[in-house]
């Protein structure tokens, strides 16, 4: 969305420069998170027939094939997002739409079995935090307790040592 959003301004921005401008959030919130003000600046945009517009919508169609639960038929939409997308003359959209591609047989695997790697990635951003905190220990085994420690969600005790 966004760089589309850049590409149509920095064609638009000689002879209409101010009608992208502060648009940003518009097209990456979801319909249903806009302020009053911006659903009014968003149906404007919309009677201009912008590129990013396309995008818009493209990007509303395609979070329709979460509501599907059948495999088979999330791959029929998705089969038939793609074509549309790829007639789109939208190259971010098309480069989008070739990823897609690359990893079909992944993203069919989701609508199969439901399960992502959300949780991994989870656990490996508290482990970075955990690796950020760990400067300056002064062993590997007191890296690896705190590693332990922090994973495992377990309270921080109260230090042994009181201080004046």
């Amino acid at each position: 969305m966004d760089r589309v959003r850049k590409e149509e301004y920095q064609e638009k921005k000689k002879k209409e420069p101010n009608v992208l401008k502060g648009t940003k959030y518009i097209w990456l919130k979801n319909p249903e998170n806009l302020t009053e003000k911006q659903r009014t600046r968003l149906g404007e945009l919309e009677k201009l027939n912008l590129k990013i517009n396309r995008a818009y919508l493209l990007k509303e169609s395609f979070k329709k094939v979460y509501e599907y639960t059948s495999a088979g038929c999330a791959e029929k939409y998705l089969e038939w997002w793609c074509r549309r997308a790829m007639r789109s003359r939208l190259e971010p959209i098309k480069d989008f739409v070739r990823m897609l591609r690359r990893y079909w047989k992944n993203v069919i695997t989701y609508f199969k079995e439901s399960i992502t790697n959300a949780m991994v990635e989870g656990l490996n951003r508290k482990a970075k935090v955990i690796t950020a905190r760990s400067y300056g220990f002064k062993s590997d085994k007191v890296f690896s307790l705190a590693m332990y420690h922090g994973l495992a969600g377990l309270p921080i005790p109260e230090t042994i040592h009181k201080f004046l």
